[in-house]
């Protein structure tokens, strides 16, 4: 009897520590997956939403060096500029990058939201575009200039307008802000039509051919057009419309993030854009901002 009682104590105890052990096993590997964003590896996750052109293919060039600082770079692809914001504020990705600073600050305004630049990485010059009207001097009485209803892009576009003596703005207006009824002077009669999505501005181009029609580059290296060889009007890189990257207020100091706008501005990187888009994105130092 002493024989049967001790050998199932000892079954006992080793189905006892069998478990203490499956559940010390199981605790670790919660641990290990705590939801911060890192990996068991040690790397960290970070969602970034952007821009097919160029934007989406810049960050797709810096993901190995971002994996080589152990940094693992998701690319969330939007084909608006309404989205990208929407899914940041709502937290479905950490940061984005399709948006220049006075589009930023205008959304910000308007919905409240709580975001923050983490710098500047390029500028796209604002091209204007005709298929009949080979010059400025050429313009007709009357020509309408279509623009996107993106109002942060309207004092762009005038400024343009006005730097090649087509219309001039009232001088007490930032010209960032300016609207169409900041024009004082208008000696080509121009019309205007702000309505349109800035996606199917390329599709207007081809099909208004006497019309002028302001195209942001990415859409238009998308529309296999060359900012600086077929545009009628093209912005300098003296532009304050920087393109940055964006993230909640909260992630300010995030590491990975900062991280990301370091390897963006490295020359890697500015090379890259350099070669790729030929002068339709400029690459920016910071000074800017």
């Amino acid at each position: 009897m002493k024989k049967i009682t001790f050998g199932i104590f000892t079954l006992l105890l080793i189905i006892l520590l069998s478990a203490c052990g499956s559940s010390d096993e199981g605790n670790s590997g919660s641990e290990e997956n705590s939801g911060d964003g890192s990996s068991e590896e040690g790397t960290t996750e970070i969602a970034v939403g952007a821009t097919s052109v160029p934007h989406a293919e810049v960050l797709q060039e810096a993901k190995p060096l971002l994996e080589e600082q152990g940094i693992t770079l998701t690319i969330e692809e939007y084909q608006d500029y309404v989205l990208p914001n929407q899914d940041l504020a709502e937290g479905r990705i950490d940061a984005n990058y399709f948006q220049h600073i006075p589009y930023l600050e205008t959304q910000m305004q308007e919905n409240d939201y709580d975001f923050v630049n983490l710098g500047g990485i390029h500028i796209e010059p604002m091209g204007i575009y005709s298929q009949n009207i080979s010059s400025v001097d050429e313009v007709p009485e009357g020509t309408t200039l279509v623009m996107s209803r993106s109002v942060a892009d309207h004092g762009r576009i005038l400024s343009l307008l006005e730097r090649e003596g087509l219309v001039k703005l009232d001088e007490s207006v930032d010209k960032v802000d300016a609207t169409v009824d900041d024009i004082v002077e208008n000696p080509k009669n121009l019309q205007f039509d702000s309505g349109v999505d800035a996606a199917t501005l390329p599709e207007i181009y081809k099909r208004e051919e006497d019309a002028l029609v302001a195209i942001n580059t990415n859409y238009a290296i998308e529309a296999d057009l060359n900012p600086s060889e077929d545009s009628l009007i093209l912005e300098g890189s003296e532009s304050p419309y920087v393109n940055v990257i964006a993230a909640q207020s909260k992630d300010e100091d995030s590491e990975a993030l900062q991280t990301l706008v370091e390897v963006l501005r490295s020359e890697e990187i500015q090379t890259f854009m350099k070669e790729e888009y030929n002068g339709a994105v400029v690459p920016v130092d910071g000074s800017s901002e």
